[in-house]
């Protein structure tokens, strides 16, 4: 398979099963959504393919080749993911901060310019470019200059996607992008995740983490829900949706 598979990933931190036998495909050009109650494994699952956690059992392969994720490593194998917190650099520009998400991709590094030492000017002026073609594309260019603490939430949102994006990934992990957006920004997040897979500067596979349900099933055409580190139901979304287990578990319906 050309994209991410994961098969039998099974995860413990001391007595407490995080992940269960879990497996899980994403092809690429495809929208994946992950769903589950609090202390599901979302997360969890999020940092084993990143290489944060280690699985104690499974496997996971991505573009037809075994993965074993370290997470500087991950631009280098076109996986980007965005951050619950955002997790901007508060002393750095918008710009600034978008050129860093570059530099795995990049030969010669944003961090060496910071520092005063030889770059090659080229390069620089590539990544600038492409940093504020991403910036564009997500609405807020005009932003470029400015720190990331004197913006509107909404916008430090779109500016650590264009990070995530500035890298040209083949896989986008998308965790909980809608946290703290109100309708308008949701319906206009909706319209961004939907254009991933077809964009212009190279399209990729997306798999989103999210409480909005409304925002998964809209986007997602294929949806792998959690509960106590276990897959309960897998399916598309209308699917997903009527199932009585996904409804004890996850919305809440009467026992």
């Amino acid at each position: 398979m050309n994209g991410l598979a994961l098969d039998g990933i099974g995860v413990r931190f001391g007595g407490l099963v995080a992940l269960d036998d879990v497996s899980l495909m994403v092809e690429p050009g495809r929208i994946v959504g992950i769903i589950g109650p609090n202390g599901a494994g979302k997360t969890t699952l999020f940092n084993v393919i990143c290489g944060f956690v280690r699985a104690e059992r499974g496997s996971m392969s991505w573009a037809g080749r075994p993965l074993r994720p370290k997470p500087e490593r991950l631009a280098r194998l076109g996986i980007a993911r965005t951050l619950q917190g955002i997790g901007l650099f508060a002393g750095l520009t918008v710009l600034e901060n978008v050129l860093v998400g570059a530099t795995g991709a990049a030969r010669a590094g944003f961090w060496p310019g910071l520092l005063a030492l030889p770059a090659r000017d080229r390069d620089e002026r590539a990544l600038r470019a492409a940093a504020m073609s991403c910036l564009a594309e997500l609405g807020v260019a005009d932003y470029a200059g400015r720190l990331p603490d004197s913006l509107p939430y909404p916008v430090r949102k779109r500016v650590g996607l264009a990070r995530a994006l500035v890298s040209r990934p083949r896989l986008l992990l998308l965790d909980e992008p809608a946290g703290g957006l109100g309708g308008t920004d949701i319906d206009e997040l909706a319209a961004l995740i939907l254009a991933l897979p077809d964009r212009p500067e190279g399209g990729c596979a997306v798999v989103l983490v999210e409480h909005h349900m409304d925002l998964v099933m809209r986007v997602c055409e294929h949806v792998v829900v959690l509960d106590f580190g276990r897959v309960i139901a897998a399916g598309p979304p209308d699917r997903i949706r009527d199932d009585p287990a996904v409804a004890d578990a996850y919305l809440g319906a009467a026992q």
